[in-house]
């Protein structure tokens, strides 16, 4: 737990340094200020995964690209320390002992989560192996075709890569998932810092959605998977969009960083993709005030977060989108063979609708449909069901508000449609429960909360719903009590270190001068058999050394 803590300062140091001096800047020049001292955080995340991702295209992520991170710090430190110590006295004046104390009791507790826990199957598999790769080498040529999933590129691996601190200690920390569920705990918490309205707000909504799903997977935030790190960040960025919306913000500044950090969410995962399609907004209101510089400010920003993913993309597996195969622009030696991606890309949707059968790939909606949704928990039952008709409701509400000429709704509807999409791109491609949890959920919250809003003028029912909420907090903080209480012992031995990945039975052999290693039973290696692949490779190299590359794979038994 200690070593966690130390982590997250050194990560909120840096991110806030960084952050502040290139939003600030950013601002300045669009005359707007920033409200959230989260949103300095989450800019410097999205910049230090960039950096991480740029870093790794020349080298392994570790010493060097911390060294190089601190001194890039002191220097905005530097150049920045009159505008920095003014904003930290205005904290400082603003800032409560009561909201600093909660905050750090949501520090400690979130540490405490992230300390020990249950490790995601993934991450033996392939996520563990895709962070060292980026610790020790950065990237490698054709990397992917020693394991498919190598080449799942997420640029989470490279921010994890890059606060691992595996120079310290030798052993790889893995703290970046717990991070992202602190910055969301506290924009929860957000809720019950200001006078309450006398109307339930949608962004609160989202909270209580947000709140449910931080509970789910408090002890599994010790997994560096990127389902995590996408899922986080969508509610962050649409509790935040959903604010910009209830005070009436006429700026197109916040939206467009905003729409920054949904480029970022499609570097994360490609379930969130979709998400980026919020850009539509504030890019209408800017081609209508005709402010060139601002577009093509913003268009380089949303370039500099996604060229580096793309350019590790291309290094990693040959292809600019693995495993989709439909942009081909390449003709690379190192490149997986299009039938190996292709069928990658099957067998990741056709797991998404719970088979193991990549047969069943071609297999019509109203086949694959009914068993996946008989496989659902009776939540996401409920949800699914109130999401499909809210896809209608969703369509007859957009008439009606044309047909009304309601142009105070725009904004809202507007959200809700891009959400309505991404559950849809959600369902209708890889349907797994952990890919898109956020969009089946957040969609029809949304909806119902917003319709719920218009019927129900006097909002007296709205104590109903605060007090039915309340008992479901209390009832799922029992529970989560109880689950803390009973792991107590176990978490107690990882009070000072962090608990370390999940180690499997191995089989080292020789490859190219190499020591190499496969597992023993199943498919799943670890981070300390390192470089491993779930079965023994042949000789792939490209030339004489890891660094030159890996070409077509052949597996023997």
């Amino acid at each position: 737990m200690v070593s966690v803590i130390l982590i997250w300062i050194y990560m909120t140091v840096t991110c806030y340094i960084t952050g502040y001096s290139v939003l600030t800047g950013i601002c300045r020049r669009g005359h707007y200020q920033i409200r959230k001292e989260s949103s300095y955080l989450f800019a410097g995340i999205v910049l230090m995964t960039v950096y991480a991702e740029i870093f790794s295209l020349f080298g392994g992520v570790s010493l060097l690209a911390n060294i190089l991170l601190l001194a890039v710090c002191l220097l905005c430190i530097f150049l920045k320390r009159k505008d920095l110590s003014e904003h930290i006295r205005n904290i400082r004046l603003t800032v409560t002992p009561q909201k600093v104390m909660l905050i750090l009791v949501v520090f400690l507790l979130f540490a405490y989560g992230t300390s020990s826990g249950l490790e995601h199957y993934d991450t033996g598999l392939y996520h563990a192996q895709s962070i060292r790769w980026i610790e020790e080498y950065g990237v490698v040529p054709g990397l992917g075709n020693l394991h498919t999933r190598l080449a799942y590129n997420s640029a989470s691996f490279s921010l994890s890569a890059l606060y691992s601190m595996v120079f310290l200690t030798g052993r790889s920390f893995h703290c970046c998932t717990g991070y992202f569920a602190f910055l969301l705990a506290v924009c929860c918490m957000e809720a019950f810092s200001r006078g309450r309205e006398k109307k339930p707000l949608l962004s609160d909504l989202i909270r209580v959605m947000a709140v449910y799903y931080l509970l789910n997977i408090f002890d599994e935030m010790i997994s560096p998977a990127s389902d995590y790190f996408m899922v986080l960040t969508v509610f962050w960025l649409v509790i935040r969009w959903l604010e910009l919306l209830e005070r009436k913000e006429e700026s197109t500044v916040p939206y467009s960083l905003l729409c920054i950090l949904g480029v970022y969410v499609c570097t994360i995962k490609f379930s969130g993709a979709l998400i980026v399609l919020l850009t539509i907004w504030p890019a209408v209101k800017l081609i209508q005030g005709k402010k060139v510089q601002e577009i093509i400010r913003y268009i380089v920003c949303g370039l500099i977060v996604l060229v580096p993913f793309l350019i590790r993309n291309v290094i990693l597996s040959g292809w600019l989108l693995y495993p989709f195969t439909a942009i081909d622009f390449f003709d690379l030696p190192f490149q997986i063979p299009k039938g190996v991606a292709e069928y990658d890309s099957r067998e990741i949707q056709v797991y998404g609708r719970g088979y193991s059968d990549v047969e069943r790939y071609g297999e019509s909606i109203v086949k694959w449909f009914p068993d996946w949704v008989k496989d659902l928990d009776m939540v996401n039952q409920v949800f699914l069901l109130a999401a499909l008709a809210g896809i209608l409701i969703f369509g007859a509400l957009v008439i009606w508000s044309i047909c009304r000429k309601k142009k105070e709704a725009c904004g809202s509807l507007f959200g809700m449609g891009i959400l309505g999409c991404c559950f849809l791109f959600w369902l209708l491609s890889a349907p797994l429960i952990r890919y898109g949890c956020v969009f089946l959920w957040i969609f029809p919250t949304l909806l119902y909360g917003y319709l719920y809003q218009k019927i129900s003028p006097k909002f007296d029912r709205y104590k109903l719903l605060l007090v039915a909420l309340c008992l479901l907090g209390i009832y799922k903080g029992a529970m989560f009590g109880r689950e803390l209480i009973r792991d107590a012992g176990h978490a107690g031995q990882y009070l000072l270190v962090q608990q370390d990945y999940e180690t499997f039975e191995t089989t080292a052999y020789d490859l190219h001068g190499y020591t190499f290693y496969y597992p023993k039973e199943g498919d799943r290696t670890g981070y300390a058999a390192f470089p491993a692949s779930p079965v023994k490779a042949e000789d792939i190299f490209t030339g004489d050394t890891i660094e030159d590359g890996f070409h077509d794979v052949i597996h023997t038994e």
